[in-house]
């Protein structure tokens, strides 16, 4: 953001500041239907975790589920922070810095693209179309959590073991 501040001693403008614009994207996985994806409306083109900027006034987590909402039409519960993503070149149109968490929809049922989105669809991870901004090492970095959790708990453990 550009600041516009003057020198409280001397009333001389003080230099401009740019800082990365803070974002959040969310990674909504269904074992059996994959992950959730937006086609998005507006450039850059293609398909992306749902998310977008952070709003004056609102948290991360907030944030997150809004757009989460704004662009599926789901309900959301954050389920944990996958991480924190601040490549200077992750978005063509300018710095930006993304706060991404996973989580779990109330309702499958209401999937329906909205806001920016054009289309909203899981896809399994397998089968992932070309990526925007630098969703594609997101989800690499899902996967690689995703392989180190059981998904069947162990049974009991026999007697005399």
């Amino acid at each position: 953001m550009d600041s516009k501040a003057t020198c409280a001693h001397c009333g001389a403008a003080l230099p401009g500041m740019r800082n990365p614009l803070p974002t959040v994207d969310a990674v909504i996985f269904d074992p059996a239907r994959g992950v959730l994806l937006v086609e998005r409306a507006n450039p850059p083109l293609g398909w992306a975790l749902p998310g977008g900027f952070v709003d004056v006034g609102e948290t991360c987590e907030q944030a997150a589920v809004r757009e989460v909402r704004e662009e599926t039409g789901l309900a959301v519960t954050l389920t944990s922070l996958l991480g924190v993503y601040s490549d200077p070149a992750r978005d063509p149109r300018q710095h930006t810095l993304s706060v991404v968490y996973t989580a779990q929809a109330a309702n499958l049922a209401a999937l329906r693209a909205g806001d920016d989105a054009k289309t909203a669809r899981f896809f399994p991870l397998a089968a992932l179309p070309a990526l925007a901004f630098d969703h594609a090492r997101i989800l690499e970095d899902f996967v690689h959590g995703l392989k180190g959790i059981n998904p069947c708990p162990p049974g009991p453990v026999p007697a005399g073991s």
